[in-house]
């Protein structure tokens, strides 16, 4: 692995680059509806494997903004498959850093599709200088911390859920 600067902090947790995926995540006071919502839809195994993978991490206030009631429902046994589609839909095979991201939506003339695992594409546009991912409804997202490396990819945290 190339040595790269510090990760920044998530959730007022240090993140290592040491670690998976899951267990920097399990750290950030951030994301515990996220880490509630990968248990829940039996993706810690996957998401500890090797990837790489690029993760797309909403907070706990992204989580928020849904509808009264729709985290509650997606935890839910029953709905395990809808909750493993939206989950899926945040991570991309391999480990795009920012750069990778900003240097495919200038080939791509303003816009990069990357094909999540979940199958959908999200599109990849720059503006104002942040990087913003649109999903399959047209709903958007702003990455609001970017490049938090890990030993099986990279995360960048993002401020609304993505629906595929």
């Amino acid at each position: 692995m190339t040595p790269v600067l510090a990760n920044p902090m998530v959730g007022g947790a240090a993140m290592s680059q040491m670690k998976t995926i899951p267990e920097n995540a399990m750290n950030s006071k951030d994301h515990t509806t996220l880490v509630a919502a990968v248990k829940a839809a039996g993706l810690v195994d996957t998401l500890s494997g090797a990837g790489p993978f690029t993760v797309f991490a909403p907070t706990n206030a992204a989580f928020d903004k849904l509808p009264a009631g729709t985290v509650d429902t997606l935890m839910k046994p029953e709905n395990k498959d809808q909750l493993t589609k939206i989950l899926t839909y945040h991570v991309v095979a391999g480990r795009m850093t920012s750069k990778d991201i900003a240097a495919a939506i200038k080939q791509g003339g303003g816009k990069a599709m990357l094909t999540t695992v979940e199958g959908e594409p999200l599109t990849a546009t720059m503006m104002g200088g942040k990087l913003m991912l649109t999903d399959a409804k047209g709903g958007m997202s702003t990455v609001t911390i970017k490049d938090v490396m890990q030993s099986n990819g990279v995360i960048h945290v993002v401020d609304t859920v993505l629906m595929p």
